[in-house]
């Protein structure tokens, strides 16, 4: 996990956030999904967030005018970053027009067929690769795991 020290995000994080961005934004722009499936993921895997962290900042950037109920319990549990959010959300932005722009350029059963193999791919990592991870609450973590809030 990169720890964030002081409660600042360093250049990496800052990157890793801006780069996970620009993927979610370039494939809701070409197939329309990114957010669990690029989002999540990188948050957990690269940042060491808890799933539950991951999913309360992946809904606060994707679903906070239609999803707010639900953003506002994640909140509430200390599930979101808003930092994060903003970060990958400039990201999200230029990826989505560049995806879309991409997406439109393709014949329509070829970013069908993208889709599907993309969604076989983490389909299989999902079932064969996946590491068991321990659940952790806010009120368990450690100084050394906590991500600034």
């Amino acid at each position: 996990m990169i720890k964030l020290k002081n409660n600042k995000m360093d250049i990496q994080v800052i990157l890793i956030l801006f780069l996970t961005g620009i993927a979610a934004g370039l494939l809701a722009g070409m197939v329309g999904v990114g957010g669990g499936i690029i989002i999540v993921p990188a948050l957990v895997y690269f940042l060491g967030m808890s799933q539950f962290g991951a999913q309360g900042t992946s809904l606060a950037l994707l679903m906070l005018p239609v999803g707010i109920l639900g953003v506002i319990q994640y909140y509430k549990q200390g599930y979101v970053d808003y930092k994060f959010v903003a970060v990958i959300a400039i990201g999200f932005i230029a990826g989505s027009f560049f995806g879309s722009k991409i997406s439109l350029s393709l014949p329509q059963e070829t970013v069908k067929k993208f889709f599907a193999v993309l969604m076989i791919l983490i389909a299989v990592k999902m079932l064969f690769f996946d590491k068991k991870q321990r659940a952790v609450s806010p009120e368990t973590l450690t100084t050394d795991q906590t991500l600034i809030r």
